[in-house]
């Protein structure tokens, strides 16, 4: 394994990523980073929507087929950003284009896993690359009209996109007929109002059409009953931002970026108890190490203790298992947990698990939008028993009482809120048990925190 110094020099050297402030970016992503660079005449300036010209045959070539585009998605490993990692290209493959009327494009900008902040900036600081994603995916796939559901509590990035979508439409890269062709493609942006349910594909859908967010039943998908009831394709803010690139230098070129079956990279939002919190964008397969030391390493001098690789709903992962990890779909799913949506959260030999456990309950009992019972009832009674231990109040049994009512939820729900209530506890009580078991015994903690 390269060192760190090594690793990044190598990175760096193609030309393609740079180091700004603490963070790696790519600059196609984060160009409107280093000031007020997010307008229409910025990103042109930058290549921007000549992936599209290219696309409708606008560049003086013959243009590309739905098939083709949706060859080229496949062939570069692009895998969904925003927590499942599904392939995007196959996702795209599903859409019956065939079905006549309307088809719908969603993009998933409900950033509300704790620990992301990745896509906002995206949002805020490069719009224009998101809509040029969506207008290429939606002649792939055969759409007529597109969403952009943006988080409600980041009403700023709201505004900004609003701009962007209308400097977009004024220029004829949104709208009938763009660029004099015989494809047309409206966009909007639809702002939610911060529920966490609203990041579930289906529950954004019923948020969209003004209805309670809620998940609906799967079968069928969206793919086949979508939003208004006709076929639609959702993806992430990220995974958009990556198709321009794509379609401009081709799916070998993304591949060649990460490593197989996990194409390209990946923006990493990194919280908690480093030096340099941040989001670092680097190849998938990048070890764990080296983005660790992209934030400055564990803050002031402490042990890492642990960290949760994708998002509070992925399984925490002690120091002795991540350290030997990749970042990338399947060295994390391996270890036990997820890459999810790309939330590193780090904590040192200060943090204690008891407490952080207590914190991640009350907020899934708080967020269960209650429509199954195993959830509603499920995750209040988690946040009660691990609370009653922070608390001094713990009994012997409770850690088998917590892994049995986790293991009641998991599995049992319409959405996968209910497995992400309980993932997290049953994995802190398979690395840090005695943790527990002394906050049961003792009635206090085994650490002096911060927390």
């Amino acid at each position: 394994m390269k060192d760190v110094a090594q690793f990044l020099s190598q990175f760096q050297s193609s030309g393609e990523k740079t180091c700004f402030h603490g963070r790696h970016i790519n600059p196609q992503i984060y160009a409107g980073l280093n000031g007020n660079n997010w307008s229409l005449k910025d990103y042109e300036a930058r290549g921007g929507y000549q992936a599209l010209r290219k696309v409708l045959g606008k560049d003086g070539g013959e243009g590309l087929t739905q098939d083709q585009i949706i060859a080229i998605i496949k062939e570069s490993g692009l895998r969904g950003r925003g927590g499942a990692g599904f392939p995007t290209g196959l996702k795209w493959s599903f859409m019956p284009r065939q079905f006549p009327g309307d088809k719908f494009l969603v993009c998933n900008s409900d950033e509300g896993e704790p620990g992301t902040c990745k896509d906002r900036e995206i949002l805020m600081h490069n719009p224009h690359i998101v809509i040029e994603g969506m207008a290429i995916g939606a002649f792939a796939i055969g759409a007529s009209r597109g969403y952009n559901y943006i988080h409600g509590e980041i009403f700023q990035v709201y505004e900004r996109f609003q701009a962007a979508l209308q400097e977009a439409r004024e220029a004829g890269y949104i709208g009938q007929n763009i660029m004099g062709s015989n494809f047309s493609f409206e966009l909007n942006a639809h702002h939610g109002f911060g529920a966490y349910i609203c990041g579930e594909e289906t529950a954004l859908l019923e948020s969209i059409e003004g209805k309670k967010g809620q998940p609906r039943f799967k079968p069928p998908f969206p793919a086949s009953f979508g939003l208004y009831g006709r076929p639609t394709i959702i993806n992430n803010t990220e995974t958009f931002s990556a198709v321009p690139w794509i379609i401009r230098n081709g799916g070998q070129a993304y591949l060649e970026c990460g490593k197989p079956n996990n194409g390209g990279t990946k923006i990493f939002s990194v919280s908690g108890d480093v030096e340099r919190p941040g989001n670092y964008e680097i190849p998938l397969g990048t070890p764990f190490s080296v983005l660790l030391e992209l934030a400055g390493g564990v803050r002031s001098g402490r042990q890492l203790k642990a960290v949760i690789p994708g998002g509070s709903s992925s399984p925490v992962l002690p120091a002795s298992i991540i350290m030997d990890c990749t970042m990338d779909y399947d060295s994390i799913a391996k270890a036990g947990s997820m890459l999810g949506s790309g939330a590193v959260i780090v904590m040192d030999d200060t943090r204690c698990m008891v407490k952080s456990l207590q914190r991640l309950s009350y907020f899934y009992m708080h967020e269960s939008c209650g429509q199954c019972t195993p959830c509603r009832e499920g995750t209040g009674w988690l946040w009660r028993v691990v609370d009653r231990i922070e608390n001094g109040k713990g009994r012997p049994a409770d850690m088998d009482l917590l892994d049995s009512v986790a293991g009641n939820i998991m599995g049992r729900t319409i959405c996968a809120l209910g497995d992400a209530a309980a993932m997290p506890v049953r994995a802190m009580l398979k690395h840090f048990r005695p943790e527990f078991e002394y906050h049961v015994e003792h009635k206090t903690c085994t650490v002096s925190s911060y927390v």
